[in-house]
């Protein structure tokens, strides 16, 4: 029983960072959504903000468990992208990009949940840096791209267009299509032969001094 009321608990915070918003959050909100007694949320968790913590890395692992698969069949970078945009749209038709950004700007005010948030990012970074130096492996990109940087960016970029998106949805869409051309030009750079890969080797290797 006590680990069935942690989980309505945790699905109640979630459910209340979806439809309430970070500032109506409360153990009361919370209690009422997951259908116990306020208290049970201090018995479980000692405070509102270590439930929040815990249901953004809950969330988080049940997010990242949904799409592992389909991550691991990834083969090449403009596969990512168009996995990147269904996820887009499964993950913002569930809710779950409004409890990402609720999370994000809570974090800004209450500082104990900046390292669970993070850690939750963390959880689908891992996931990204495996596909990336799956599919950069054995391109002119491969011995000068950090990959576990790149998964950063990427993921810093999708977080920054599920919110983007929300007041200027053309233009996120106009940010993904360019992310898009550079995945095509990375693939087009695949496709060059032995003297033109030893050149752009050649020019990476002499930025990447500088």
């Amino acid at each position: 029983m006590s680990q069935e009321t942690r989980q309505k608990l945790l699905e109640g915070a979630l459910r209340t960072l979806t439809e309430q918003g970070f500032a109506k959050t409360s153990a009361r909100s919370v209690a009422a959504a997951a259908g116990v007694n306020q208290a049970l949320v201090f018995y479980h968790f000692g405070s509102v903000d270590e439930l929040l913590a815990a249901a953004c890395r809950h969330g988080a692992e049940q997010r990242v468990a949904r799409y592992r698969d389909r991550l691991a069949a990834v083969t090449t970078l403009s596969e990512l992208l168009e996995f990147g945009r269904r996820m887009h749209d499964e993950e913002r038709a569930g809710g779950h990009v409004a409890v990402l950004s609720q999370l994000l700007a809570g974090a800004q005010t209450q500082p104990r949940l900046a390292p669970a948030t993070a850690a939750g990012l963390d959880l689908w970074i891992a996931e990204i840096e495996k596909v990336l130096a799956r599919v950069l492996a054995g391109t002119p990109l491969a011995e000068f791209t950090d990959s576990a940087g790149l998964a950063r960016a990427v993921a810093a970029a999708f977080v920054g267009l599920e919110l983007y998106e929300g007041v200027d949805p053309d233009g996120a869409e106009r940010a993904l299509d360019a992310l898009g051309q550079l995945a095509a030009l990375v693939a087009a750079l695949d496709e060059l032969g032995p003297v033109a890969r030893r050149a752009v080797r050649h020019r990476l290797g002499r930025s990447a001094l500088r």
